[in-house]
């Protein structure tokens, strides 16, 4: 369990959690600067891989550049928009895990976001979702586009994903954990 008493989101923490191993496969939807990239890409090693997904080139162009700064050559960048089913072009069935953190709540079609999550993941893959529980002085989204973790995990099994479990990564986040 996380000791998140106080504390926000701590990439490197919640990316332990995640079971990440040598030769995972493994995607960040909205990796945003690439926190958990960068904490991800040591884990998954030489035999794993990392598609590192924004609708942001100029944040994609910074995270490359970060990346080759630290030697690791196991992360392809895709600049895309993950609401569109397909839109990523990872073959169907093919990551172990998707991680959307802190994104959910920005998106205009979230069950397409989903639902590109779904069908890139093998059966038996895990859906990470992170989000915030409430906008805390002046940071997060703006109250009235949060998600709850209700309704995410709501979202999440009408598309045939299955709730495994929550988990509190932070004090002013929730975090779900679902199976394909």
């Amino acid at each position: 369990m996380l000791n998140t008493h106080g504390k926000f989101v701590n990439p490197a923490e919640i990316i332990h959690l995640l079971g990440l191993k040598e030769g995972s496969k493994f995607a960040d939807f909205g990796s945003g600067s690439g926190a958990f990239v960068l904490a991800a890409a040591p884990l998954v090693g030489n035999t794993g891989t990392i598609a590192a997904i924004d609708v942001q080139k100029d944040l994609l162009l910074k995270l490359k550049q970060l990346v080759i700064e630290s030697g690791n050559t196991n992360v392809r960048f895709l600049w895309c928009d993950f609401e569109i089913p397909g839109a990523t072009k990872l073959p169907n069935d093919s990551l172990d895990t998707v991680l959307i953190s802190n994104t959910l709540f920005q998106l205009h079609d979230k069950n397409g976001a989903i639902t590109e999550a779904y069908r890139v993941l093998k059966k038996g893959g895990e859906l990470y979702i992170i989000d915030w529980t409430e906008s805390f002085n002046g940071m997060g989204p703006d109250k009235n586009l949060i998600i709850t973790k209700d309704e995410a995990s709501e979202l999440a099994e009408s598309i045939g994903l299955t709730l495994v479990n929550t988990f509190e990564p932070g004090a002013h986040h929730y975090g779900i954990k679902l199976t394909k």
